[in-house]
């Protein structure tokens, strides 16, 4: 069993840096108009899920803080797909593309609900040393 000692460990947290990653080139290729509206948006909820999840991380200790956190990590995710929904109908990005990041952010939910649901029961105590294990969060 690995120990995660840090927030960048989480699965979840790659998983949502990578994609936050993939939204900055992507939008690298919208068109000036959307600057300060759809890219600044899409941009902005990306990172917002890795941010929130490296601030509840260090909350871990306050399981209502931590799991706040988690929801609110869920909601940008959220988020972040509406605006690729936009993205798709304005043909900034084609099929393909919109598909991939699309189902990566459905991952990354899917990781953040089992998350919180285990938070809510429990699960996800800090063990000594506030090691937590990488199989119970992933």
């Amino acid at each position: 069993m690995t120990l995660v000692k840090y927030h960048k460990d989480l699965k979840v947290y790659q998983e949502a840096f990578s994609a936050a990653m993939k939204i900055f080139e992507i939008t690298k290729s919208f068109p000036n108009e959307e600057k300060y509206s759809l890219t600044s948006q899409i941009r902005r909820s990306s990172r917002s899920v890795c941010g929130n999840l490296a601030e509840g991380w260090q909350k871990r200790r306050y399981p209502k803080l931590f799991e706040n956190k988690l929801i609110d990590a869920d909601g940008e995710a959220s988020e972040t797909q509406n605006w690729l929904d936009f993205a798709l109908a304005y043909k900034y990005i084609d099929e393909q593309t919109y598909q991939n990041l699309y189902e990566q952010y459905n991952q990354i939910l899917s990781m953040l609900t089992s998350m919180t649901v285990n938070s809510e029961k429990g699960h996800l105590i800090p063990k000594r040393n506030n090691y937590w294990t990488k199989q119970l969060v992933h």
